[in-house]
């Protein structure tokens, strides 16, 4: 944010907003944003954003002035925004070191349950669950450490998300950095949107997949991970 915007009193959102839009780059809530923030413009947009929060709560008529356990609440609900919940839009991706695959590796690999938590986007309500992931190797692909899955996962779902698109984004990024000849995703969530709000039925869970390359061409190796994974579960 240069020295002029910050003195015509222009806020960082829409410094940041603007940057987007002139490079004609979707920010949709699930969409990582990382680079078009400046350094230290991440400090400015969490005084903006506690500064608004501040206006939410005061429109929930909470006196955050006289209550003693909603004083710094903008604050920690801006951190835990910016930082940690919805981290993945607005830090970069993990960086993530690839090995070729020497011993030529051509054997189902599966990892999980990784325990991922995301938000929906509708209601910002908590997503709770598990994600299993399939990889049908071969001699060109990358390799890359079982902890990297977890880490790659956390970053996808560190943001607003529709649990169908975020397992579509986990196994673009997958495909993308190790290429195997297959690839399988599957999710199996609890919606707070469902169990503490609406219908407010605590069992509901949703369950989801992305099957690519052989594990959709091949039935048995379907079979075979879709059955190693129940095992687990």
């Amino acid at each position: 944010m240069s020295a002029s915007e910050q003195d015509k009193g222009i806020p960082v959102s829409e410094v940041i907003r603007n940057r987007l839009k002139a490079s004609r780059k979707r920010f949709h809530a699930n969409d990582n944003i990382a680079n078009f923030i400046e350094p230290g413009e991440l400090a400015l947009l969490l005084d903006e954003v506690e500064a608004k929060m501040k206006g939410v709560l005061e429109s929930l008529v909470i006196d955050t002035e006289a209550d003693h356990n909603t004083n710094d609440t903008a604050r920690r609900v801006a951190k835990m925004y910016l930082h940690e919940v919805f981290g993945g839009r607005y830090a970069g991706q993990p960086k993530i070191t690839e090995f070729p695959n020497v011993e030529h590796l051509n054997e189902l690999m599966i990892v999980g349950p990784i325990t991922v938590r995301s938000a929906c986007s509708h209601h910002f309500c908590p997503v709770m669950g598990k994600v299993w992931i399939g990889v049908m190797p071969n001699e060109h692909t990358n390799v890359i450490g079982l902890s990297k899955y977890a880490r790659l996962a956390d970053w996808i779902m560190s943001r607003p998300q529709i649990q169908e698109e975020a397992v579509v984004q986990l196994a673009d990024l997958i495909q993308e950095k190790t290429q195997p000849d297959g690839l399988a995703v599957v999710m199996n969530a609890t919606h707070y949107c469902m169990s503490w709000r609406g219908v407010k039925d605590p069992d509901s869970r949703m369950i989801n997949s992305v099957m690519r390359g052989a594990f959709l061409k091949d039935a048995n190796l379907r079979r075979e991970f879709l059955s190693l994974i129940r095992r687990e579960d």
